[in-house]
C-alpha cells in the first residue's frame, strides 16, 4: 500500500474562527493506483493534496495520520517534511504554468531545485534529457525562458521536474485545467506513461473534470464539504454511483451524442455549506432529494461492496 490516510483533519485559522477544510478524511491508495479526486470548488480537494506534502503554512493539522510506504509522515512539522518533498512525495501545483520563474531559464531552475534537495544535477543530466524527449520536448528547452514555451510545453516541463527523483506519490492539482482539449489528452497520457514506466508509484489527480478522470484513473474519490462522499473504481462511479451527491454530479454531465432537444441539463440546487461553522450530520442533507431525519447524524464511510465506499445512510436501499 503506497498511501494510507486515516481520519485526517486540517483546518485553516481565520479571524472569524477555524475553517474545517478537511474533517475526518480516510482512504487508501494502492501501489500503481491513479486516483481521481473530484468535487465542487471548496470541497477540500486542493487542501487534501497540499496537506499530504505540507505546502501551506496557513494549515493546522488537527488530527489524523498519513502513512507513505509504511512510514508515518510528520505532516504537522514543516521542517521535518523537507526530506520527503520531491524525493518521496511530489506535487504539480495548481496554476503550475505560472509557477515557473520568468527570470530563470528552465535548465537553471531545475539545477537549483536539485541542489536544494541535495542532488548533483550532473548525476541525472542524461535522465533529464531522456524524460524531456519522452514527453515530446527537445532538450533545447533547457536553454529557454518560460515565456518562450507554450502552455502545454510548460506543463510538461513541470511534470518532468516534479517526477525527476522518482517519488512514490505524485499529486497533480488541476494539472490540465488551463490547457486545450488535445493538449489535455497528451499531458494525461504522459502522466499515465510515467506511472507505467515506474517513474512514480501512485498518483492523486485533482480535477473538476470527471470525464477526464474517467479516461485515466483507476479509482475516483468524490469529496463534499471537507469529507469523502464516495470512492470506487472509475467505471463504477460513472455507471453505478451510490451516494446521492455523486449521482447528481454525474447526472449534470452531458452525454456524448445528446442534443438540447432531448432535455436540459439539471444542476444541483443550492450551494455547499460554509465550513466555518459546518452543519451537523450529513453535510449534503440540505441539498439532498432523499434526506430524512436520520441524516442529522453523520453517516460513516462504509464499504458497500469490495473496493466501493460510500457515506450515506440510504446507500443500498
Amino acid at each position: 500500500m503506497t498511501l494510507r490516510v486515516n481520519d485526517l483533519k486540517v483546518y485553516y485559522q481565520t479571524l472569524r474562527g477555524d475553517v474545517h477544510a478537511l474533517d475526518g478524511v480516510s482512504f487508501d491508495l494502492a501501489d500503481g493506483e491513479i486516483m481521481g479526486l473530484a468535487g465542487e470548488s471548496g470541497c477540500g480537494k486542493t487542501t487534501l493534496g497540499k496537506s499530504l506534502i505540507r505546502l501551506d503554512n496557513r494549515m493546522r493539522h488537527i488530527d489524523g495520520t498519513v502513512e507513505l510506504d509504511g512510514e508515518k509522515l510528520p505532516i504537522s512539522d514543516d521542517d521535518a517534511m523537507n526530506r520527503y518533498r520531491y524525493h518521496e512525495i511530489s506535487l504539480i501545483p495548481q496554476y503550475a504554468m505560472s509557477a515557473l520563474n520568468p527570470t530563470r531559464k528552465i535548465g537553471r531552475m531545475i539545477n537549483e531545485l536539485l541542489k536544494a534537495r541535495g542532488v548533483k544535477p550532473a548525476t541525472i543530466a542524461d535522465e533529464l534529457r531522456r524524460r524531456l524527449e519522452l514527453v515530446g520536448l527537445d532538450p533545447e528547452v533547457l536553454d529557454r525562458f518560460p515565456i518562450e514555451l507554450s502552455g502545454g510545453m510548460k506543463q510538461r516541463v513541470v511534470m518532468v521536474m516534479s517526477t525527476l527523483l522518482d517519488p512514490s506519490l505524485l499529486i497533480a492539482d488541476e494539472a490540465t485545467s488551463a490547457l486545450d482539449v488535445s493538449t489535455q489528452r497528451s499531458v494525461v497520457e504522459s502522466m499515465v506513461e510515467f506511472r507505467d514506466r515506474g517513474f512514480i508509484k501512485s498518483m492523486i489527480f485533482v480535477t473538476h473534470d470527471i470525464s477526464l478522470v474517467y479516461q485515466m484513473a483507476d479509482t475516483v474519490m468524490v469529496m463534499y464539504a471537507g469529507r469523502v462522499a464516495e470512492k470506487a473504481p472509475a467505471a463504477t462511479i460513472i455507471n453505478d454511483p451510490q451516494h446521492p451527491y455523486t449521482k447528481m454530479l454525474i447526472g449534470a454531465l452531458p452525454e456524448v451524442g445528446s442534443t438540447t432537444d432531448e432535455g436540459r441539463l439539471e444542476g444541483i440546487p443550492g450551494t455547499p455549506p460554509g465550513l466555518l461553522n459546518p452543519p451537523t450530520g450529513c453535510r449534503f442533507k440540505a441539498r439532498c432529494p432523499i434526506a430524512s431525519e436520520e441524516c442529522s447524524e453523520t453517516p460513516p464511510l462504509v464499504e458497500i461492496e469490495p473496493g466501493h465506499w460510500a457515506a450515506c445512510w440510504k446507500t443500498g436501499r
